[in-house]
């Protein structure tokens, strides 16, 4: 796809901050889940909130690290999610809990900067023999791939729940508000005229709102659960005596990092194994997939990243950002995914546009209506528009596949191998640590491809 803006180009301020709030919508139903999911699981109170502004400060690390040349947002990652639960689980107070996920997205935060000094001296060249377009390839496509079913069990959820906790809309309600936000994304992309080709996602996901606040009135007015698909409740959080205050409107999250001040008396060595046992071995994993981002990103923009700014710098960018992440929102951060996706179907590259995301995150952070508005927009909107955005990212890694000769089976087997386990999910478990079904699959293809030749003939 051609580019409208690139890299270096600056939209208008209107259009920047129209852009920049698409990418928010893009990244931030996922980066506010991860604290939810290790609060849910462990009980330690933290906030979506300080996971946002800790997202857009890991983000504007990256965009300094790599010189403003890759248009990349950096989010929560799942990949780390064990690795928090068992930092939490090992933590004797709730204050080294805090302390524990901070040092740990350090630890994994040095991989990164261990290996960036490595490839400096090194060069980039081995990677690219060890990591040919034959592999790396379809390790981007699964990476789609995988989610698939995170967005098709999406489209069937509403976000009201009953006592037990489970959704009461109708799933046939819910997959039809999924696939109106699908269309209307679609078609705004690909008939859109200027800007409303660059906007798809919000016109989706506006559509979509809409139908389903106009379902869930309904639902409301006529007491039919199957038809009550946004939970109001977000709202009414934000009233004090029915009336909105300041207090209400403005609030500082609650920073990991703070909390976890005074904790430093109660580490003991045991302690610092677990956390070393949970996140380095991950960081390598999550090292796999800063290569398949990159790879895709740069034959999106057509300029290979991993050489200029260079993979010691994206490595320091995600590396310390994640840090920085970290320290502020508890979640080591990472590329993400739907970020690549969405430059790829908006076509707009620009860097001050990610600039924009993350000091829009930052600010938007401590608004706490508008992260009551992104949490009331139903699973099922989110289901329709990922759709579109894990499907671009498979079908991003299918294009690169077009370049290799699939009449040699040296790369058929290669490509074979990764898809098949991608898809299939195979993954390894070695206690706490988990390797990814996309790792797995990426370290299989490798050893396939090193096993059968040198390297497979590409055209």
């Amino acid at each position: 796809m051609k580019l409208i803006f690139g890299i270096h180009d600056k939209p208008k301020l209107p259009q920047l901050i129209v852009f920049a709030i698409q990418q928010l919508l893009a990244i931030m139903a996922a980066t506010l889940v991860v604290p939810v999911i290790i609060e849910g699981e462990t009980g330690l109170p933290l906030s979506p909130a300080a996971a946002l502004f800790g997202a857009g400060c890991g983000t504007l690390v990256y965009i300094l690290f790599t010189k403003g040349k890759s248009p990349v947002f950096l989010g929560s990652s799942f990949a780390f999610i064990n690795s928090m639960i068992a930092a939490v689980a090992g933590a004797a107070t709730a204050g080294l809990g805090y302390l524990g996920l901070v040092l740990g997205a350090i630890m994994a935060g040095l991989v990164y900067v261990v290996i960036a000094v490595i490839v400096k001296f090194a060069g980039v060249n081995w990677l690219n023999k060890l990591m040919p377009t034959v592999v790396i390839g379809p390790t981007v496509a699964i990476i789609g791939l995988s989610l698939a079913g995170n967005a098709v069990g999406d489209t069937q959820l509403g976000e009201v729940v009953n006592a037990e906790g489970a959704a009461v809309a109708s799933p046939l309600i819910c997959i039809l508000i999924a696939v109106i936000t699908l269309i209307a994304t679609t078609v705004a992309s690909t008939y859109g005229k200027k800007m409303a080709k660059l906007i798809p996602f919000i016109i989706g996901i506006g559509c979509g709102y809409a139908v389903a606040v106009i379902f869930t009135v309904i639902g409301n007015i006529a007491g039919i659960d199957a038809l009550k698909v946004i939970d109001f409740g977000y709202f009414s959080a934000l009233l004090t005596d029915g009336k909105v205050t300041l207090a209400t409107f403005f609030s500082v999250p609650q920073f990991v990092g703070f909390k976890a001040l005074g904790s430093f008396s109660e580490i003991n060595g045991a302690y610092i194994g677990t956390l070393v046992a949970a996140y380095v071995p991950v960081a390598f994993v999550v090292f796999a997939e800063h290569i398949a981002d990159h790879k895709n990103i740069s034959s999106i923009i057509e300029k290979d990243l991993l050489e200029d700014p260079g993979l010691s710098r994206t490595l320091l960018g995600d590396g310390v950002g994640s840090m920085v992440g970290a320290f502020f929102g508890a979640c080591p951060n990472t590329t993400y995914g739907e970020s690549v996706a969405c430059v790829a179907i908006t076509g707009n590259a620009s860097v001050a546009t990610i600039i924009a995301t993350a000091v829009g995150a930052i600010l938007i952070s401590f608004l706490s209506p508008f992260v009551a508005i992104v949490d009331s927009i139903p699973p099922c909107v989110m289901g329709g528009v990922c759709i579109a955005l894990y499907g671009f990212i498979a079908v991003s890694g299918l294009k690169m596949i077009q370049k290799v000769d699939l009449e040699e089976n040296r790369n058929l087997f290669v490509v074979s191998t990764i898809l098949i386990c991608g898809i299939g999910g195979l993954t390894l478990n070695f206690g706490q640590v988990t390797i990814t079904s996309i790792a797995t699959a990426l370290v299989l293809g490798i050893i396939v491809n090193l096993v059968l030749g040198k390297k497979a003939k590409e055209n």
